[in-house]
């Protein structure tokens, strides 16, 4: 999982500077130093704008803006001092969900708002809009800014809204890699999934579908195709890979989730790539052509390619060009005073590996969010010390004769070790000089899988042969932990 790093400089200071707004007769609570404030450089700036909530704006409306709400709710600073503004029609809500069981079909209990709203699945509170409301947190909805003045500390929405802030926190994810025009990235039938509104379309099809292709190997694929299976339809994974999530799968542990997916009735078509989608007479996709002329008959194609960060009108700040993203340092502050980013489009120092890095999860959008908050309201100044996780969860609807769910830690370099026959327990281990670096398991105890991030974060030395020659999942996890206590 080893990403490209690059120099970066952690200056930055904070503004908390805030126009006249209502909030302003509010006290900030002692603990509230304003380090690096902009309040004696400016006077009170009386113009009309859009939100009353002034002083803190999140833009975005994933998983990172409902966390770090929360921790302003937590911290006594969102009644009245909060603004949210979002291109959805929504409240944030727990992203993951959306290739999962929001796909699953009627018969099959799929997920749906509210139940998903953050922060339920970080174990809190369900954030409904009431909630939002009840906190004193203003909500502007289906209205995404496009425009930013940051000496004027100033932004843009595509309504023509004016909105004020005095600190700013980007929160705008990713946005899903599409396919051009030219070879039918947008025809009906075509689907790329981010947002409640890209599933429901998916959704809308998947019930009038018979054969389904899924463009790419990785989560969005994997997770789909489990979920068309749901649905009895014909489905094709295509992908340019030797093998499923190669970022991350030893080619033994794809292999063996391939089988899985076969068994449900999934096909493969490895090593292929595509030169186009075609129409029929109705303007609708009826098939996918690949490079070598062949095609595969598809009612529906979802595209899961991958995703880029969302910049927007942010790409005056500093990016890393390595792995894109905003830059930002161990608090989450960009090179501009005031200015923070969290999430997926956050570039940010990896400390446990010494690298920069960038993190398309759930897991690091919740943890950033909250660190960046804490960062800013209180005098908590720690750097951020994130320790990768993946994970997985798929065939998981009702019926299904074998449901899956896998977890990750830490960094798969150096030599794997794999244990176990996939019935259901498997578990990878990856060795570098010695030492514990990242580790897999599929179908853990809840036991197990809470000693994952211990053995990955402390990366004791273990006997690689004695761990290759366990006989067991539960005997490996043993040795590891008795390596980890020695």
């Amino acid at each position: 999982m080893a990403l490209a790093s690059t120099t970066f400089s952690t200056k930055s200071g904070l503004s908390l500077w805030c126009p006249t707004s209502p909030s302003l007769a509010r006290r900030l609570p002692s603990r509230f130093s304003p380090i690096g404030s902009r309040i004696a450089s400016r006077g009170l700036v009386t113009a009309s704008f859009a939100n009353e909530n002034r002083e803190f704006v999140i833009i975005g409306g994933g998983n990172a803006a409902g966390y770090a709400a929360r921790t302003f709710v937590e911290n006594g600073m969102a009644d009245g001092r909060l603004c949210i503004v979002t291109k959805e029609a929504y409240a944030p809500y727990e992203r993951p969900a959306l290739t999962k069981a929001y796909l699953f079909p009627p018969e099959k209990k799929p997920a749906r708002l509210p139940g998903f709203h953050t922060c339920v699945g970080g174990g809190g509170e369900r954030q409904t809009p009431d909630w939002y409301k009840e906190k004193g947190i203003e909500m502007i909805y289906e209205d995404p800014v496009t425009g930013a003045d940051f000496e004027k500390q100033t932004l843009t929405t595509n309504t023509g809204k004016q909105l004020k802030y005095g600190s700013l926190i980007i929160a705008t994810g990713c946005t899903a890699s599409r396919f051009p025009d030219k070879i039918g990235g947008n025809l009906p039938g075509v689907h790329y999934i981010r947002e409640v509104a890209d599933a429901d379309s998916l959704i809308s099809s998947l019930g009038k579908a018979k054969k389904v292709v899924i463009v790419g190997g990785g989560y969005i694929g994997m997770e789909v195709a489990a979920a068309a299976v749901a649905w009895n339809l014909d489905t094709t994974i295509v992908f340019p890979e030797d093998q499923l999530l190669q970022r991350l799968f030893t080619p033994s542990l794809a292999q063996r989730y391939e089988e899985l997916y076969r068994q449900n009735g999934v096909k493969f078509v490895k090593g292929a790539s595509i030169n186009n989608l075609e129409a029929g007479s109705d303007g609708r996709v009826t098939a996918v052509k690949l490079a070598d002329g062949s095609t595969i008959e598809a009612d529906t194609v979802v595209i899961g390619i991958g995703a880029k960060p969302a910049i927007g009108p942010f790409e005056t700040l500093a990016m890393n060009k390595s792995i894109g993203g905003i830059q930002v340092d161990g608090l989450f502050r960009t090179s501009t005073p005031g200015i923070f980013a969290i999430g997926d489009v956050a570039a940010f120092p990896l400390k446990i590996y010494d690298r920069m890095t960038r993190v398309e999860h759930v897991d690091h959008a919740r943890r950033s969010a909250q660190h960046c908050v804490k960062s800013l309201l209180t005098a908590h100044t720690d750097t951020y010390d994130y320790l990768p996780y993946f994970y997985s969860r798929v065939f998981e609807y009702e019926g299904s004769s074998r449901k899956v769910w896998w977890q990750f830690y830490g960094d798969n370099v150096g030599e794997a070790v794999e244990v176990g026959n996939f019935d259901p327990k498997i578990a990878t281990f990856w060795i570098d000089s010695g030492r514990l670096k990242g580790v897999l398991v599929e179908s853990a105890s809840p036991e197990e899988f809470q000693l994952l991030p211990k053995l990955a974060r402390n990366q004791p030395i273990v006997d690689k042969a004695k761990l290759a020659s366990a006989s067991s999942v539960e005997e490996a996890l043993e040795i590891a932990q008795a390596a980890l206590q020695s």
